[in-house]
Parts: structure tokens; sequence; C-alpha cells
């Protein structure tokens, strides 16, 4: 069986870029992965945009900060929540 990568996805304001970076991740071969997106507390739609795409694909997890704590904060987040034997950092 193969591994469970998690892909780590940091976000702010990125809703001109968020649904692409998702489709190119679901659009891969491999296919036993979950993508962990971190939203810094954007202002945009970004997670509204997110929120459409882990309703259709439950490898799709994501999580708010409360307050914007920048990429570092975002990333050590997403590891903290992470489940896979491998990490990929998007």
């Amino acid at each position: 069986m193969n591994s469970l990568v998690s892909i780590i996805t940091p976000t702010f304001n990125s809703e001109k870029f968020i649904s692409e970076t998702i489709k190119s991740v679901q659009n891969q071969t491999y296919e036993n992965w979950e993508m962990i997106i971190v939203d810094d507390f954007s202002s945009d739609k970004t997670t509204d945009i997110v929120i459409l795409a882990l309703n259709a694909d439950r490898r799709i997890k994501l999580f708010k900060l409360e307050k914007n704590s920048g990429a570092g904060v975002a990333r050590n987040t997403a590891l903290e929540k992470a489940s896979g034997k491998y990490i990929a950092f998007l």
C-alpha cells in the first residue's frame, strides 16, 4: 500500500490562485494524499473557495487562524494536523 502524503499549503488572500493550486494536487496520479490548507486570516474569498473544494473531496482539510500570524505559523499549524508518513509543502 502507498504511504499517505500530507501536502501542506499555507494561504493568505489567495483567491486568485487557490483553486488552481487545489486542482494541481487533485490531478496527480498518486492518490493517497491529504491536503492541509491553513488560512492565515484572509480577508478575501480564499476560505469560501477552499470550502467548496473540501465539500467535494474529503482529502482536503481547512484550518483557519484567528489572526494573521505569518506563513511559518500556518505551516507549523498544518504540521501538527498532518497524518502522513511524508510531508510536502506547496
